[in-house]
């Protein structure tokens, strides 16, 4: 593994945004190769280069831009002995999966969910912008733990199990004082509707919807 590789798995496995810029194509006789690679991030070059520092110093500057929009493309850079044509891939930073209840969903959703690009944990206070699973509609701490997050601001909540087995803890929230636009923004039942059975099946189920609502997709949420 080359040190740009392993420079992109570290900064990766610490929840890092950054930018793998590789040469693809040259013309003339750039001081560049191609397959040659940098690593950026908004704050400047981690590892590697692609030749030459007006080069690497173009990349640094399309990184935020690149980011930002989370979409790969490629990029022309000039230089007075040729130009290199530079393939830009965003790895922007991987959203925080908050997985509660001691169940066999909650354990599948914990193995399943890095390889979804999640950051998984247990904790309910994980910050805002999280997604949130409880997975035990008869855990005594659920109307706890969802108040937490909720208040936190998160982008998705959900919790297993219908109205009939959630609706008490979401009277509970109303009764507390959490905005009703808040608790009525929980899915339960959460997961697509795949026909889902098993454990393996309903975390997939769930994984399905959470990517819908990463990517912006309506998915078809169980009713």
């Amino acid at each position: 593994m080359s040190d740009v590789e392993s420079e992109l798995v570290r900064r990766r496995a610490a929840g890092e945004e950054v930018v793998l810029a590789t040469v693809v194509k040259t013309d003339g006789e750039p001081p560049s190769r191609p397959g040659e690679k940098i690593l950026v991030g908004r704050s400047g070059a981690f590892a590697g280069t692609l030749g030459c520092s007006e080069f690497d110093a173009a990349a640094k500057a399309d990184a935020a831009g690149v980011l930002d929009s989370g979409t790969p493309g490629l990029r022309t850079y000039d230089h007075e002995l040729g130009s290199i044509e530079v393939y830009l891939e965003p790895y922007p930073v991987q959203p925080i999966l908050i997985v509660l209840g001691a169940t066999p969903v909650a354990t599948e959703l914990a193995e399943l969910g890095p390889r979804f690009g999640f950051q998984v944990t247990t904790s309910p206070t994980a910050g805002a912008g999280a997604f949130a699973v409880h997975t035990d509609h008869d855990d005594a701490r659920l109307a706890d733990d969802l108040e937490r997050i909720l208040r936190a601001g998160p982008r998705f909540v959900g919790v297993m199990g219908s109205r009939r087995h959630t609706g008490h803890h979401l009277e509970e929230l109303r009764r507390r004082g959490v905005p009703a636009a808040a608790v009525d923004s929980i899915q339960t039942p959460v997961g697509l509707d795949l026909g889902a059975r098993s454990a393996p099946e309903i975390a997939l189920s769930i994984l399905a919807g959470l990517v819908a609502v990463r990517n912006g997709a309506g998915g078809g949420w169980k009713a």
